[in-house]
């Protein structure tokens, strides 16, 4: 294998695969759905679809701010024009419903029923309000009186790319307005914030990437086949993985932004093994083709295996129940794989093409002393490696216990981000930016919403809501009773509370005959689900929990659940239990790369032992990793907690490249101490080396403005440093005690 013929045929069918992609190209497609972070498998879900069915989506909607240009808010003129602007809006295609404080009606209790009039009214000189002000603040006029809220509800399912055109069009009704917006918050304009943030990242990354790597084939090798070779393998390796991605119809979704690193590193990372080992070779005076042939059937297996296991470690997030991270994992893996096939499929061609212009006489060996000295003391210093690095391990994981999980709606974007400051804008003035939703059921002994017995129960549990979650203006059955309260007292605005029994019975005959169609969207069909409904400000899901369980705790003491049953659902809910979830996601998606690995592990080396001996120099990686979170304040969530099984993907290829090595060593016959040393010397300086480069490329995304993009660059760097130092000073030490079954294994062969 790999002989020039092989080697031009592969070459062959690469340029064909090449040029099939570039004829029938894919047209790349970014995508952001924070919906992808919800957890398949939780029964949560299921029930929000249903309860979505009755009452719609809670998260279609565009939250408009517009301020009158530092003037008095209750202008005739302001208000002329803002009515424009709804009716307008109203009408584009793609638009549910808008809601304003000009769509407010008090209904008044008469004689004839209950009759409607507008809660605002303004001619040429004045306007009226029928209600208080400061019963209007915090929901459709801001807190401080200066801004109102215009609410646009999207059709629900609504396409990104549907909801880039409908947001560009109520752009453009408010630039040809005369009003000021103050700010916008909602789920079209956020994904397509998003995306643009995205494409900008990912050319940022994928052209700093090129350069580092033109870098570092630069100072490592110094001659132009060793930069061209690798720069044009890489670039088509690259090209292949996108490609195969896009036919697969996957669009490239916030993680996709470190694929180009990815693959460009891990691609290096190959290439640099299969080159420092050629250019050994050339040094050694082997002939040219002879020195390829010999370098690429060598190395093939262990280069074969580590990119394998890198592959596996994403592959693994396959196996969590979040569809982000699955098509993350699945897309990572497969673009591994095309950069594998493109490394053995192109590069020993192409050298064998440049054959005779290969050189290295200005590459010198040199003395591996730094290495020699640190395998001496390695080996007189046992003990205190050892118990150095289960100290370490203990007290990581202990300060790991420490560390919160919590996450955020906008934990991706960086703090000074303006979609951040839009949406702080609405938490402070509106009520919040996140919807809420509270599922009410009726139960075994309550007809129905209601029995004034039911009602108190809500009644309840809403003063409840306000202790915890601070005062907001919900939406519920009390709504619409404390409304009709305050109709039949004329309007009076201390009339807004909770009626008593004398008069809730006087309001009966309305609640019998229709309250006008105000209790629509708040009840279902069949009158025994209901709900409460509004916006809260991003708590963060730690805190969310906190508030949950209080809230539970007063429902399971103080409410009749014969009368009325809670149940928490929203968009909101699922994405706290998708960060609440992080534990077992991160614990089936290690679990699977364990297994894997150590499946891969066991079969080459025949041992099951030496299989889970492998798998420890790479654990301790991990658990350092909690160390550094901690003392960074890098909370756990869904984006954090997946860089443990990817970390572990990356960080176990030097551990098999060392260990394929020594199994070699063994077997020419070299004796366990001699190969050990030997292994070390030479394998070290490659475990160095490669350890450099990733680095390398990881570290760039420090640089990045999303947080997962971000925490990646650190966490995985930082984890690769401590796999180097694990597998050169721990994995020599662990495979001491293990003497008597190598020596077995190569008694038994001979």
């Amino acid at each position: 294998m790999f002989s020039k013929k092989q080697s031009n045929i592969f070459l062959t069918l690469s340029a064909l695969f090449t040029l099939i992609l570039l004829i029938w190209r894919p047209v790349p497609k970014f995508d952001y759905d924070f919906e992808q972070f919800f957890p398949q498998d939780n029964e949560a879900l299921s029930f929000y679809k249903s309860y979505a069915d009755i009452f719609g989506g809670d998260n279609d909607y565009l939250l408009l701010a517009f301020e009158n240009d530092g003037q008095e808010l209750w202008q005739p003129e302001f208000l002329s024009n803002f009515e424009s602007l709804q009716s307008q809006i109203k009408v584009l295609e793609g638009v549910d419903t808008t809601i304003s404080v000009l769509d407010l009606r008090e209904p008044r209790i008469g004689a004839f029923g209950v009759q409607f009039r507008q809660v605002v009214t303004w001619d040429e000189s004045r306007v009226n309000l029928t209600l208080p002000k400061n019963q209007l603040a915090g929901s459709l006029v801001s807190e401080d009186g200066n801004a109102l809220l215009l609410l646009v509800k999207n059709k629900t399912g609504m396409s990104k790319e549907a909801g880039d055109v409908l947001y560009q069009a109520i752009r453009e009704k408010i630039e040809e307005s005369e009003l000021k917006l103050r700010a916008v918050a909602g789920k079209i304009q956020t994904q397509g914030d998003f995306v643009k943030l995205m494409q900008s990242e990912f050319g940022f990354f994928f052209a700093i990437s090129l350069v580092v790597m033109l870098l570092i084939l630069t100072l490592l090798f110094r001659s132009w086949w060793g930069v061209v070779i690798p720069f044009v393998v890489l670039l088509i390796g690259v090209l292949w993985a996108f490609g195969v991605i896009l036919w697969m119809g996957k669009p490239l979704a916030l993680m996709s932004v470190m694929q180009p690193t990815i693959f460009l590193i891990v691609g290096l990372s190959a290439l640099i093994h299969f080159f420092v080992h050629l250019v050994k070779k050339l040094q050694a005076d082997t002939d040219q083709k002879e020195a390829i042939r010999h370098s690429y059937k060598q190395l093939f297996i262990p280069v074969l295996l580590t990119m394998m296991t890198t592959a596996l470690g994403f592959f693994s997030l396959w196996f969590t129940s979040i569809p982000a991270l699955q098509d993350f994992g699945l897309t990572t893996a497969i673009g591994i794989f095309m950069i594998f096939l493109a490394v053995i499929g192109i590069s020993p061609g192409l050298l064998y093409l440049v054959s005779k212009s290969l050189k290295a006489k200005h590459l010198k060996a040199k003395r591996a002393v730094s290495l020699q000295t640190l395998f001496s003391l390695i080996l007189k210093r046992r003990k205190v490696i050892g118990f150095g690095f289960l100290a370490m391990s203990i007290i990581a994981v202990f300060l790991g216990l420490r560390i919160p999980i919590n996450g955020y709606l906008l934990d991706n974007l960086p703090f000074d981000h303006p979609i951040r400051e839009d949406f702080g804008y609405f938490d402070s003035e509106f009520g919040g930016s996140n919807p809420f939703e509270l599922s009410l059921e009726l139960g075994e002994e309550a007809n129905t919403f209601w029995d004034y017995e039911v009602l108190q129960e809500v009644q309840k549990l809403e003063e409840e809501l306000n202790k915890v979650f601070g005062e907001n203006k919900f939406i519920s059955p009390i709504t619409l009773t404390k409304t009709l309260n305050q109709s039949q007292n004329q309007g009076d605005a201390d009339a807004f509370r909770f009626p008593s029994r004398g008069q809730f019975i006087r309001m009966q005959r309305i609640l019998r005959q229709g309250s006008g169609g105000l209790e629509e969207g708040l009840i279902d069909s069949t009158g025994r689900i209901s709900r409460i409904s509004g916006r809260l400000p991003d708590f963060g899901s730690y805190k969310m929990r906190n508030l949950r369980s209080e809230l539970d705790r007063f429902i399971q003491s103080e409410l009749d659940s014969s009368l009325l049953k809670t149940r928490w659902t929203g968009t909101a809910y699922l994405i706290d239990q998708g960060h609440e979830s992080v534990t077992w996601q991160m614990a089936r998606g290690l679990g699977v790369a364990f297994l894997l690995v150590g499946l891969i592990a066991g079969i080459l080396f025949r041992s099951w032992r030496i299989s889970f001996l492998l798998l420890i120099p790479n654990v301790i990686p991990l658990l350092l990793m909690l160390a550094v979170m901690y003392f960074l304040g890098i909370e756990f969530k869904l984006t954090t907690a997946i860089l443990f099984t990817v970390a572990f993907g990356i960080a176990v290829d030097d551990s098999i490249h060392f260990m394929t090595r020594f199994r070699l060593e063994l077997g020419s016959g070299r004796s366990f101490f001699y190969a050990m040393k030997r292994t070390f010397l030479e394998t070290g300086k490659a475990i160095l080396l490669t350890t450099v480069v990733l680095v390398s490329g990881f570290v760039l995304f420090v640089m990045s403005d999303f947080g997962v993009t971000f925490y990646s660059g650190v966490l995985i760097s930082c984890a690769l440093i401590f796999a180097l130092l694990a597998d050169l000073m721990l994995l020599p030490l662990l495979l001491i005690p293990m003497k008597r079954v190598w020596e077995g294994k190569q008694n038994s062969k001979t």
